[in-house]
């Protein structure tokens, strides 16, 4: 039981870990940006974008709805992680990943109004994004390699 408690521990914690480093890199842009702005690094712009809608900025101005959603998820991933019993560590990582990423961008809606968008690719046209972006995609990553290896 404490190995299980340990386990799922590790994975919130890991989720928490997520959340910081994005919160702290929005912060670095937001207060700093006289400093960092339209810097050019090997592959990225730095750049500052407030992002009012999801992804893509679809549902722009709906600020309400957009935190409501991002709590549901986050509730929902929390008791993946903390309850589900036959879960992969390649199914909780996916869930840590999405978690982080949920919490940071939903804590950004609930706070500012707005989800805070830095990071721009230089090689390719598409949309400006952050560190919780980065993470929920990486988590649905995890998840589509878990859904075809076990389809196998």
């Amino acid at each position: 039981m404490i190995k299980k408690f340990e386990t799922k521990l590790y994975f919130i914690s890991f989720s928490i870990f997520i959340i910081l480093i994005d919160q702290f890199t929005k912060y670095l842009i937001f207060y700093n940006y006289k400093t960092f702005l339209n810097k050019d690094l090997l592959l990225v712009k730095l750049v500052l974008v407030k992002n009012y809608g999801a992804a893509f900025n679809i549902l722009s101005g709906s600020r309400i709805f957009l935190s409501i959603i991002s709590v549901i998820f986050s509730i929902i991933l929390l008791y993946l992680i903390l309850r589900k019993k036959s879960t992969t560590f390649i199914d909780l990582y996916s869930y840590s990943f999405i978690l982080g990423g949920t919490f940071g961008n939903g804590l950004d809606r609930i706070i500012n109004g707005f989800v805070i968008d830095f990071i721009n690719l230089k090689m390719i046209n598409f949309p400006v994004f952050n560190i919780a972006d980065i993470s929920i995609n990486v988590g649905f990553m995890l998840i589509l390699y878990s859904i075809f290896k076990n389809k196998k």
